[in-house]
C-alpha cells in the first residue's frame, strides 16, 4: 500500500519511506510502528496494541516505546512538542492524525503504454518541502522547465507536463509511473526553501531496475528567483543529457551484436567518441557507417560521423583533405533529414570552420544552440570558432559556460584547452598554461592542451616548461611541425597565427 502526508511517501510494498525523492533512513520497528499507527489512524492505538502487534507480545519498557515513538515522529519531520502528525492521548496511547491520502495498487485494467522506439523519460513534479504554500510556483516551474528544456533532446522522447504533473502530491512507486506513461528513465526531486537559500535535490532513476543512475544537490541564493530557477534548469539538463546516452549506451552494450538496431550502435559509438582517443575515434566511425548502412536517413549518427572526421582531423589524426569532403557530405545529409537537429548544425559548423567559412560556421553554432541551449558540446565549439575569429574574450566566454554546462563531460577536457587558447590570444600566458594543465589532467593525451601549453610555456619564457611540453606535444602528436599548424588550424588573422607559431618556434618547433 502506498500512503503520502504532507511532504512524504510510504510504501508498505517496498518498506520505504520517503521525503521528497530523498529516502528517510528508518529502523525496521520503527517503520513497522509508523505502518500500524497509519493503518489504525481512525482511534487512538493503546501500548498493549502496539506491543501486541509490532514487538509480538513481548514485555517492552515504557521508555524503549517512548523512543521508537520519538524515532517515529522524528523520521517525518515531527516532535513530541508539535504532535502535528502522531498525537499522544494522555494514558490512553497514541493517534496519527495527519491528513492521509492512500494510493492503491495500480488495478489490473489500467492502461499500459509500450516503450517508444527511442529513449522516453517522465519529469515528476518536484516535491515542495517548504512548508510554505506560495513555494509550489518555484517548485512545479523547475520541473516544467526542465520538461520543456529536455524536449529540445530531439532523440529523447519526453511525457508532457500535464501527464507527468498527474501525480502531484501522490506517493507513487517509479515502476507504477513507468508502466502508466511508458517510459524508461524518470526525474524526480525535491526544493527545499529556507530565509534567502534554497536547496534542490534531484534524481535520473532507470524505471527498470529501481536503480539511481545520478543524483546531485544544489544550493543557491534566492537573491532572483527566476535567474536561479534558470541556472539550476540548465545544469540539471546538461548533466542528464549524457547520463541517459551513458545508460543507453550500458543497455546496448548486453545486447547480442546481431541484435542491435541503428540507435544501439549510435551510443555504442557515442561512448567511444566521448574518450577523446584517436583509436576510440576509429571505432565511433565503424559503429557510425554501421548504423548509417541500417537507416540512411539517420540524421544524428550522420551529424556524429561528420563531427568525429573534424576532430580527427583537427587532432591530427587523419588528413583534413580527406576528411573535409566525407564530415561535409554527412553533416548536409544530416541536415536534410532533419533540419531541427542541433547535432546537424553543430556538424555542418565544424566542417564550415576547417573550410574557413567563418561567418557560416559560426551561424550554424548559434542555430544549434537555439535549438538546444545545453547542447555543451556546440557550445564549446562555437567558443572555437570565435577563437579562431581572434574574438578571444567572447571565446572564453562560450567555453566556460560549456565547462559549467557539463563539468563531469568526458570533453571537459577540450573545453579547458579552448578556453586556454583564448587566453593565449589575450596574452595571459600564465592562465593559458593552467587551463591546459587542468585539460591535461583529465585528458593526459589531448592533443590540443599540450599544443596551447607548449605555446603559452614558450612566449612566458619559461624554458623548462617550453622544453617539457613540446616533448609530450611530440609524443601525443608526432607529426606536429611549424607547417602542420600553420596549414591546417584554420586561423583567420594573420597576426594571431604568427602569434601562436612564435610561442612554438620558442618552445623549440621547428
Amino acid at each position: 500500500m502506498l500512503y503520502s502526508f504532507g511532504a512524504y511517501g510510504l510504501d508498505t510494498g517496498t518498506r520505504e519511506l520517503k521525503r521528497g525523492a530523498e529516502l528517510v533512513a528508518i529502523e525496521p520497528q520503527v517503520f513497522d510502528l509508523l505502518v500500524f499507527l497509519i493503518e489504525n489512524r481512525d482511534r487512538v492505538v493503546s501500548k498493549d496494541d502496539l506491543i501486541s502487534s509490532v514487538w509480538a507480545g513481548r514485555i517492552v519498557s515504557d521508555s524503549t516505546l517512548t523512543s521508537r515513538i520519538n524515532s517515529a515522529r522524528k523520521a517525518i519531520g515531527d516532535s513530541g512538542e508539535q504532535q502535528n502528525l502522531i498525537r499522544t492521548a494522555a494514558r490512553k496511547g497514541f493517534r496519527f492524525v495527519g491528513a492521509l491520502r492512500d494510493e492503491p495498487p495500480l488495478p489490473p485494467t489500467s492502461v499500459m503504454f509500450p516503450l517508444p522506439d527511442r529513449p522516453a523519460i517522465a519529469v515528476l513534479p518536484f516535491t515542495n518541502m517548504s512548508g510554505e504554500p506560495e513555494q509550489e510556483y518555484f517548485s512545479d516551474g523547475i520541473s516544467e522547465d526542465i520538461i520543456t528544456a529536455l524536449s529540445k533532446l530531439r532523440w529523447f522522447f519526453v511525457i508532457a507536463r500535464n501527464s507527468s504533473f498527474i501525480y502531484k502530491g501522490k506517493a507513487v512507486h517509479m515502476k507504477q509511473v513507468a508502466k502508466e506513461l511508458g517510459v524508461g528513465y524518470v526525474v524526480e526531486g525535491s526544493v527545499r526553501k529556507g530565509g534567502d537559500r534554497v536547496r534542490i535535490t534531484v534524481q535520473l532513476n532507470d524505471a527498470a531496475t529501481g536503480s539511481h543512475i545520478w543524483a546531485e544537490r544544489y544550493d543557491r541564493d534566492l537573491a532572483d528567483v527566476f535567474a536561479v530557477q534558470d541556472e539550476i534548469t540548465e545544469a540539471i539538463v546538461a548533466a542528464i543529457e549524457p547520463q541517459l546516452y551513458a545508460a543507453e549506451n550500458f543497455h546496448a552494450q548486453r545486447k547480442p551484436p546481431g541484435s542491435m538496431d541503428a540507435w544501439d550502435l549510435v551510443m555504442r559509438a557515442l561512448s567511444h567518441y566521448w574518450r577523446v582517443t584517436r583509436q576510440d575515434n576509429v571505432v565511433a566511425q565503424a559503429l557510425l557507417e554501421k548504423a548509417i548502412s541500417i537507416d540512411p536517413n539517420y540524421g544524428q549518427a550522420l551529424g556524429v560521423l561528420a563531427t568525429s572526421h573534424t576532430f580527427s582531423a583537427h587532432m591530427g589524426w587523419e588528413d583534413m583533405v580527406t576528411s573535409a569532403p566525407i564530415a561535409k557530405a554527412a553533416a548536409l545529409a544530416a541536415l536534410r533529414t532533419d533540419s531541427e537537429d542541433p547535432w546537424a548544425h553543430h556538424a555542418l559548423g565544424c566542417v564550415y570552420l576547417f573550410m574557413r567559412r567563418f561567418d557560416d560556421s559560426l551561424a550554424e553554432f548559434e542555430v544549434a544552440l537555439r535549438l538546444n541551449p545545453n547542447f555543451s558540446l556546440a557550445q564549446g565549439y562555437h567558443g572555437l570558432a570565435l577563437s579562431y575569429c581572434g574574438r578571444w574574450q567572447e571565446a572564453d566566454g562560450a567555453a566556460r559556460r560549456a565547462i559549467r554546462l557539463s563539468p563531469r563531460d568526458p570533453f571537459s577536457a577540450v573545453y579547458y584547452g579552448i578556453a586556454a587558447y583564448a587566453q593565449f590570444l589575450g596574452r595571459d600566458y600564465a592562465e593559458a598554461m593552467r587551463l591546459s594543465r587542468e585539460g591535461l589532467r583529465q585528458r593526459g593525451d589531448f592533443v590540443g592542451a599540450h599544443r596551447v601549453l607548449t605555446a603559452a610555456a614558450g612566449m612566458a619564457g619559461d624554458k623548462a616548461a617550453a622544453e617539457l611540453a613540446l616533448y609530450e606535444l611530440r609524443r601525443a602528436q608526432p607529426n606536429i611541425s611549424l607547417d602542420w599548424i600553420a596549414t591546417h588550424m584554420p586561423i583567420m588573422r594573420d597576426e594571431d597565427l604568427e602569434h601562436y607559431l612564435e610561442g612554438f618556434r620558442r618552445a623549440g618547433l621547428s
